[in-house]
């Protein structure tokens, strides 16, 4: 699925070249245009830190699985062959040595007891549960920055149209003002005052031309795209309005925060830790068995070699297969106070963490209320600027009638173009504000 979704998003929504000539289909350029819901999509299936995340859950399986194999049989089989290049001789010249020898051997052990197994599943249990949980935090880390950086590429959006409308406007009032300097109705101060203002204009327009590529830019890197993929947001902040307006009364809920959850998780582990280790001092028993076939390729007979009747060595394989079974026990009785130093080790650990869940639990409490607070505080900015919004527009629009009819200074005019295109600055930044509150306190909580 590696680039699965993003091709998806090509074929979906990109803007595919048009059927014409070729010279028509090089000048088009395939573009992903990308909504909130996909790009979070996107990110939390692509970007490496959520992929290491999830492969850390799959490793704590595997740990399992390994430390299961403790509680499981264990078979094992060997053999050697063996030549004698120089044998053991008695008088005579007599050798009782063999030239070769072989031998097999298979051993097989069953555990029975074995407590350090059993308080290790236990562990790995709570390893794979803080595991898991650490790759929750990384959505929750990984959402809010792809909304962050979404929210704040919309908003360089809006203000680069606001600004490019003001910058409109304002053209259009140095040329009204320019055909009226030469009609006798208006002074040469007031044309001046007005490519002023236009030219002030374009600073603004520039940095918000080159925020808008870093923001993007942004984007791109969280979602893992190509450089070489143009990218699109899709939306406005203005779509959000109606959130705004639905948001129901904050709650500080702190039962899912990810960081006061891992930290638990820690805790609960040393917990763990503690019963491993004194696991160990417990005996274990396990069964086993074993069987060995050994032969050599000289067979003495005793009987010839006692009465002098033979040579008391036959030329024959002789092959002998004991087989003994048995249970083994084994117990811990002197460890040089090594487990009573680790448990009093792992205890003072289990004490630091309660502090330091005590420390975690009230910082979160106050960045949530401060969190709730923005919130709150932003959305009442956005309801109050919105009206400004309305207030400076109107004026504008008095403004700029007076000035056409003579009655007014372009100063007037200026001043109430500059008050509109702030107070449509302020109510983008008040719901882009709202909106990193939101996500921020979404993380706070810990919501998905």
């Amino acid at each position: 699925m590696k680039k699965s979704l993003i091709l998806l998003g090509f074929a979906l929504t990109g803007t595919l070249a048009i059927i014409a000539t070729p010279e028509t289909q090089a000048q088009t350029t395939d573009t992903l245009r990308l909504d909130l819901p996909t790009a979070l999509e996107i990110a939390l299936s692509e970007n490496p830190t959520i992929k290491v995340a999830d492969l850390e859950v799959r490793r704590m399986d595997y740990v399992r699985r390994e430390t299961a194999s403790g509680h499981l049989p264990q078979l094992s089989v060997g053999g050697q062959y063996t030549f004698n290049i120089k044998q053991q001789e008695m008088s005579k010249g007599l050798s009782l040595g063999a030239d070769m020898s072989a031998t097999a051997n298979g051993n097989l052990t069953l555990p029975l007891f074995a407590p350090q197994v059993y308080a290790g599943l236990r562990m790995n249990t709570m390893q794979k549960e803080l595991a898991v949980e650490q790759a929750r935090a990384s959505r929750i880390d990984m959402a809010n920055a792809v909304k962050k950086a979404f929210f704040q590429t919309l908003l360089l959006e809006k203000s680069y149209d606001v600004l490019r409308q003001s910058e409109r406007t304002t053209g259009e009032t140095v040329e009204n003002t320019r055909t009226m300097m030469e009609a006798g109705l208006s002074s040469e101060y007031d044309l001046l005052t007005a490519e002023v203002q236009l030219s002030n204009l374009a600073p603004s327009i520039i940095q918000t031309e080159n925020g808008i590529v870093v923001s993007i830019q942004m984007v791109r890197m969280l979602l893992g795209i190509p450089e070489d993929v143009p990218v699109k947001l899709e939306g406005d902040l203005d779509d959000y309005r109606e959130e705004l307006y639905a948001l129901p009364q904050p709650e500080i809920d702190l039962t899912d925060n990810s960081e006061m959850r891992q930290l638990q998780f820690q805790q609960d582990l040393t917990r763990q830790q503690i019963r491993l280790t004194n696991a160990g001092r417990l005996p274990t028993l396990a069964a086993y068995g074993q069987v060995i076939s050994s032969g050599q390729d000289k067979t003495i007979d005793f009987g010839s070699m006692m009465t002098g009747t033979g040579p008391g060595v036959i030329n024959k394989w002789w092959w002998q297969t004991p087989v003994t079974a048995g249970f083994q026990i084994s117990i811990p009785i002197l460890s040089g106070f090594k487990n009573n130093a680790h448990v009093r080790q792992l205890k003072n650990s289990v004490a630091q963490i309660d502090l330091q869940k005590e420390n975690l639990r009230r910082a979160k409490e106050v960045e949530a209320v401060s969190a709730v607070n923005t919130l709150l505080s932003a959305r009442a900015t956005m309801f109050s600027t919105e009206k400004t919004v309305v207030l400076a527009d109107r004026a504008y629009s008095i403004a700029r009638t007076r000035f056409d009819a003579g009655a007014g200074t372009m100063l007037e005019v200026n001043q109430a173009e500059l008050a509109l295109t702030q107070s449509r600055l302020n109510h983008s930044q008040a719901i882009h504000d709202f909106l990193v509150a939101q996500a921020d306190y979404q993380k706070t909580i810990g919501k998905e």
